[in-house]
């Protein structure tokens, strides 16, 4: 099974760290890749770099939202403050066991994508940030078994209590 987010939108100005940020999210918390509906090439070199410094596997692809959501065959998750709370709908969304598209937005999301959705998901009724709602889904789908995940890239933290310790090897 495969986890892909989908952006919805990307002000080239305006979104340029926030969609950096997303994908980042995507990448350190088990998703296999983003897709975004505008290409951008800073936000995909910036991505490109921090996964080949830090390892895993991780794409960044392009493709107008609409066809790409038509052709994705497994559940579709629109993570919206409109949607139903997540811990009513997690187990269900655990339980198909078929790839998932989660679609995060940018500017105005279209109405469109609320009947393509599969799951309308709420991480709250608040207004927030798209990070924030990305992190708290997988977190929440892969039920934290995401942050043990190994990367194996040529730097790594090293955890301490009072310092910042980085592995470096060069490759």
């Amino acid at each position: 099974m495969k986890v892909v987010v989908l952006r919805l939108g990307h002000r080239y100005i305006r979104d340029k760290r926030i969609s950096t940020h997303v994908a980042l999210v995507a990448r350190a918390f088990g998703a296999n890749g983003i897709v975004m509906s505008a290409r951008d090439e800073s936000v995909e070199e910036s991505v490109r770099k921090i996964t080949e410094r830090w390892g895993g596997d991780f794409f960044v692809d392009y493709e107008g939202w609409k066809k790409f959501i038509k052709s994705w065959n497994g559940i579709i998750v629109h993570l919206t403050m409109y949607g139903i709370p997540i811990d009513e709908t997690i187990k269900e969304i655990r339980k198909a066991k078929k790839d998932i598209l989660v679609a995060v937005g940018s500017e105005k999301v279209p109405g469109e994508i609320f009947k393509l959705a599969s799951y309308n998901v709420a991480i709250g009724n608040q207004p927030h940030s798209e990070v924030a709602a990305l992190a708290i889904f997988l977190d929440r789908f892969f039920e934290g078994e995401e942050l043990k995940k190994k990367f194996e890239g040529k730097m790594k933290i090293l955890p301490s209590k009072d310092s910042k310790k980085v592995f470096s090897q060069k490759i």
